[in-house]
């Protein structure tokens, strides 16, 4: 979700609809200090990437309610928004919380689901939303990432 207030912070500073991208990479790097250029430019990848932004010419557009997403006041975003989160191994870590289980053993758990269950025919991703099922730890948020994952790699 910072990757979202990150995004809307220039819009709300600014109280602009559309922006240039040269206009956020300004705000991000420079008058807010939260990150360089470099890094401002890969932010602005990653949110095209996740549907957070579309480009019209070369103005941004952002694709979410700007309006509704509270900055938090002190906001800074941290290192989690250049790096996209695994939605399996977030998964695997959620039953490895809920269950007070190591994670090494939801791995091991997991492992036996692939080749004693499935022969070897499912994948991790699968497997882990079988255990998670089992376990009774909620996973129906991470379906669309655990699919879009899946998906990627055929």
């Amino acid at each position: 979700m910072s990757l979202a207030i990150t995004i809307a912070a220039p819009f709300r500073h600014t109280r602009k609809e559309l922006l240039k991208k040269n206009e956020i990479v300004y705000y991000l790097a420079f008058e807010r200090g939260w990150m360089n250029i470099e890094q401002a430019n890969h932010l602005l990848a990653r949110a095209k990437e996740d549907g957070l932004i579309s480009y019209e010419g070369d103005m941004i557009r952002p694709l979410f309610d700007v309006i509704s997403m509270e900055i938090p006041l002190g906001f800074k975003p941290n290192a989690s928004v250049f790096h996209r989160s695994d939605p399996h191994e977030e998964l695997m870590s959620r039953i490895a919380r809920d269950l007070s289980i190591p994670l090494t053993r939801v791995v091991a758990e997991m492992n036996t689901i692939i080749s004693k269950e499935f022969g070897g025919h499912i994948r991790p991703e699968g497997a882990v939303v079988i255990l998670a099922k089992r376990s009774g730890v909620e996973f129906s948020d991470l379906l669309p990432a655990l699919r879009e994952n899946i998906l990627k790699s055929d």
